[in-house]
């Protein structure tokens, strides 16, 4: 077979590793490919750095082994970029703020290590939000950049792992790793026209889906984790189960699958989403799922008592651990600080140093985020729902903003409101509460921009949520890659 690089780009992870594994397309000539459409695409910012001849070296070594030496690798030859905030031996981790450019940890994240010895091959670090900080990954750092959205350069691809949305979206890429502490890999997901998982972390001990102990430059132990995202559920499936241990996944059955439309994430959507949104709705009714009206009236009043007073205590604490676990070049959290580039990133961390809330964080750790869970509990056990769906954001991609502000945004002329707060609330709650999340494609607004469909479920159906995605997938179908 001749793979053209219009064909090589076309493939999802699992045709890439089926056609790399039977010696039908070599992995250096895969990934020459990707680096060159890396390169040809610099202007998007998606990465902080490309691996250029560590990855071709990888790649030499992958076609050097036998037919079943690679078979026996569930990823031989496979190219992933990883965001710049989750720890790689080798490569730069500095969450693309100015104090860690440069640093390199002295160990693989254990999630990127599973992937790596499973064969897949690092392309490079991804650019995001300036210490995750943010939903725009609009970022001011010098050696970083604002990530542009492939469907439309002059619009936010979403974040804090905009680049690894980016670089997928753009074909750079198959697939990669994010990390989501309010909804950083399913908004760029939403927003880039690709799939982001947001794994269970629960209590954070055993009933934390992926284990990345000091592993990731933080924000919050309680909230944050790696997330696979890449442009098909399956391809999600394939390094979800990679990372945990677990094997194949069929799709689940709709017969007797119902799906809960919780009514407050369904309100104040921008007319055209909501439009795409309900479009899928029909689709999915129509091939047999049954949806179920949800109420959960209570919920954005609970979340509000737990998401900033966390937000907001715990980074100072969590960061400076991180500094010191990985000997990195600076080991105070000011010094990182007064460093910082994003004049919004800057803002919160002034904020956090302040520690304004007191008080208010062991409130929401021990009676507000536990009454938000109970309602996620009850909702699923009282409606008899798998999971819920809604869109993943209120609005399309919107433009960027190179001075990096206090932006503000209008949903079809209505008052202008917070940037971060609008993209945030679908996915916020869900994170709060510890619950498993998986955005996928929905459709495009005018046939441009990318909308995405959010599935919840209970803590710890990852598993059961992926396979009503792999269903799901079917009948929505993927995006066509953007004409750039």
């Amino acid at each position: 077979m001749t793979w053209t690089v219009d064909k090589q780009l076309a493939l999802t992870s699992t045709q890439a590793v089926k056609a790399i594994q039977s010696g039908q397309l070599k992995a250096a000539e895969y990934v020459a490919t990707l680096l060159a459409r890396a390169e040809a695409l610099s202007n998007l910012n998606a990465f902080t750095v490309l691996d250029v001849e560590g990855a071709l070296a990888a790649a030499h070594r992958i076609d050097a082994l036998g037919e079943n030496e690679r078979a026996r690798q569930p990823l031989a030859g496979l190219p992933i970029v990883v965001k710049d905030n989750i720890n790689t031996r080798g490569l730069q981790t500095s969450a693309a703020t100015p104090a860690l450019e440069g640093f390199t940890p002295a160990r693989h994240a254990p999630s990127v290590q599973r992937l790596i010895d499973a064969g897949a091959i690092l392309l490079g670090k991804t650019n995001m939000h300036e210490l995750a900080f943010g939903i725009t990954s609009t970022n001011l750092s010098p050696g970083a950049g604002s990530v542009r959205n492939p469907y439309d350069p002059g619009l936010i691809p979403g974040g804090s792992s905009g680049g690894t949305a980016a670089a997928i979206a753009a074909r750079m890429a198959p697939a990669g790793l994010g990390t989501d502490t309010g909804g950083s890999t399913r908004i760029p997901a939403a927003l880039c026209g690709i799939v982001g998982l947001r794994p269970s972390v629960g209590d954070g001990g055993t009933q934390r889906r992926y284990h990345d102990p000091q592993a990731v430059v933080p924000i919050s132990h309680t909230r944050d984790t790696v997330g696979p995202m890449a442009r098909t559920v399956a391809d999600v499936t394939l390094l979800d189960g990679l990372i945990t241990g677990h094997g194949p996944l069929a799709q689940a059955s709709i017969a007797n699958l119902r799906i809960g439309l919780p009514e407050p994430f369904w309100q104040g959507l921008e007319a055209a989403l909501e439009g795409v949104a309900r479009e899928a709705l029909v689709k999915l009714e129509a091939a047999g799922v049954t949806l179920v009206p949800v109420e959960m009236s209570e919920l954005f009043a609970i979340n509000a008592r737990v998401s900033t007073a966390i937000a907001l205590h715990e980074p100072l604490e969590d960061l400076h651990a991180w500094l010191v676990a990985n000997k990195a070049p600076v080991q105070s959290v000011a010094e990182i600080v007064a460093r910082i580039a994003s004049p919004d990133v800057h803002a919160t961390y002034d904020a956090v140093l302040a520690n304004e809330l007191g008080g208010d964080y062991q409130t929401a750790i021990t009676v507000w985020r536990p009454r938000l869970q109970q309602l996620y509990a009850h909702t699923f056990a009282g409606c008899g729902v798998d999971a819920l769906l809604f869109p993943t954001t209120r609005l399309v991609a919107v433009p960027i903003d190179d001075m990096n502000g206090s932006s503000r945004v209008s949903i079809d002329g209505a008052p202008p409101i917070d940037e971060m707060s609008a993209f945030l609330r679908n996915t916020d709650p869900s994170s709060n509460a510890g619950i498993p999340g998986l955005s996928l494609p929905a459709g495009l607004v005018d046939g441009r921009l990318p909308v995405g469909l959010e599935l919840d479920g209970p803590l710890g159906s990852d598993r059961r949520l992926l396979a009503i995605g792999l269903a799901f997938e079917e009948i929505l179908g993927t995006l066509p890659a953007p004409a750039i």
